[in-house]
């Protein structure tokens, strides 16, 4: 049987098998009209016409297998759509735990790496991290680290040589794919903290004011933060600054339960809308312990992304936090893995998340009720204040005459 005749018997009885409607699909958004199920037909015969000439004429025999083309043609169709969607390669595969995570994250540099039947590549980029500050997007192949050439090497032996302890730095080469250019950059390693609430105190000219600043919904974070507001409340806090700034997003489920702490029980905060399904609605708990109804102030920026803008967006949409800073970072969308078989899967974008008024942050971002537009001093003396302690005389000095326009701003706003 010819490669085209059996691809069309395999596809095209898939592809004419549309999903049964839900009970109660989510309203769609400019809905675009349907494709009919025959136009599968000429579009797969064009891919397959381009595959068997490629096989025919290319000169490079060595790239040339089904698998690679079939597998090459697969991330570029996945790429296409959205930065967080991908096809998972046999050697990605191997690198997923039992709870079908991916475990190809470089923490301390904010990058995921991946690899093709053909290269290295930047499969993820965290917002806030190193790379991501480097100006370094997905999809990037990676050809040097540390002068070493990639070509050859294992997504295995790649990560173990990407790893770093903090103020470390590792070289890399990388290329657009849209580019010829390269691109050398030097990368330090960053601190990783594995706290989520990394700071709790009132503050020291305005004690009635408390200050939490979270770096990420972590397991556990809402415990952390309901205990702090507590104790801050019995020193006689009367207003709140909740600091996302540079927070990179985290649990949902803990997410929920911090929004918990501020609004009604049983308030719907965060809806999940995925195609041919009823909306869902994500509501705090049904019971709260204390009452916090003082004023709030919430802090974010460019790197606020994921649950920091679903908490952001939620508070603004409620009318119970004025938000202060920077536009976020826009994501808000939901992935599956889905195991493919022959050792594959597929990371696949399925749901946006939305705020109660329905907006989405995903590619807009959450806009502040105060934009304060913060500079490349302000971002490196916010990092240095939470570890003010391991600084030195001199960086203690300087820090000592910064005043953080972020917090100066929620201060003239609550009170």
């Amino acid at each position: 049987m010819r490669i085209s005749t059996l691809i069309l018997a395999i596809c095209l009885p898939l592809h004419a098998q549309d999903p049964a409607p839900a009970e109660n699909p989510a309203p769609a958004v400019n809905p675009v009209p349907a494709e009919p199920t025959d136009a599968a037909y000429p579009a797969l015969e064009r891919f397959v016409k381009v595959m068997e000439m490629t096989k025919a004429r290319h000169p490079d025999l060595d790239k040339l297998s089904y698998d690679q083309l079939i597998n090459q043609a697969l991330d570029g169709m996945l790429s296409s759509l959205d930065p967080h969607s991908s096809f998972i390669h046999p050697e990605m595969q191997e690198m997923m735990s039992e709870d079908g995570k991916l475990n190809n994250e470089i923490a301390s540099l904010g990058l995921s790496l991946g690899k093709n039947s053909e290269t290295l590549f930047l499969s993820a980029v965290e917002a806030g991290g190193p790379a991501s500050v480097a100006i370094l997007k997905p999809d990037m192949k990676l050809l040097k680290i540390n002068k070493q050439d990639t070509a050859k090497l294992s997504l295995k032996t790649a990560l173990e040589m990407l790893v770093g302890n903090a103020g470390q730095t590792t070289q890399l080469i990388l290329q657009d794919p849209s580019k010829h250019a390269q691109t050398e950059v030097t990368l330090t390693h960053r601190f990783v903290e594995e706290r989520s609430l990394i700071l709790a105190k009132p503050l020291e000219k305005n004690p009635q004011i408390g200050y939490l600043r979270l770096a990420q919904f972590g397991a556990n974070c809402a415990r952390e933060i309901e205990a702090a507001l507590d104790e801050l409340e019995d020193k006689g806090m009367k207003y709140l600054i909740l600091d996302l700034r540079e927070n990179g997003g985290g649990d949902l489920h803990e997410t929920v339960q911090i929004l918990g702490l501020f609004v009604p029980p049983v308030t719907s905060v965060v809806s999940v809308r995925e195609r041919n399904k009823a909306e869902e609605f994500l509501k705090t708990p049904k019971r709260q312990r204390r009452n916090r109804p003082y004023p709030m102030a919430v802090l974010i920026d460019r790197h606020s992304a994921s649950a920091s803008e679903l908490t952001a967006g939620s508070l603004k949409d409620l009318k119970r936090a004025t938000i202060i800073g920077e536009l976020s970072y826009g994501k808000g969308s939901v992935q599956n893995i889905i195991p493919m078989g022959n050792s594959t899967a597929l990371r696949l974008t399925i749901a946006t998340y939305h705020t109660p008024s329905g907006e989405t942050p995903h590619y807009k971002g959450i806009t502040p009720d105060k934009v304060i537009p913060f500079t490349d001093a302000d971002r490196e003396n916010f990092l240095k204040a939470a570890r003010v302690s391991s600084l030195s005389p001199t960086e203690k000095e300087a820090f000592d005459k910064w005043t953080d326009p972020a917090i100066a701003e929620a201060i003239k706003v609550l009170k």
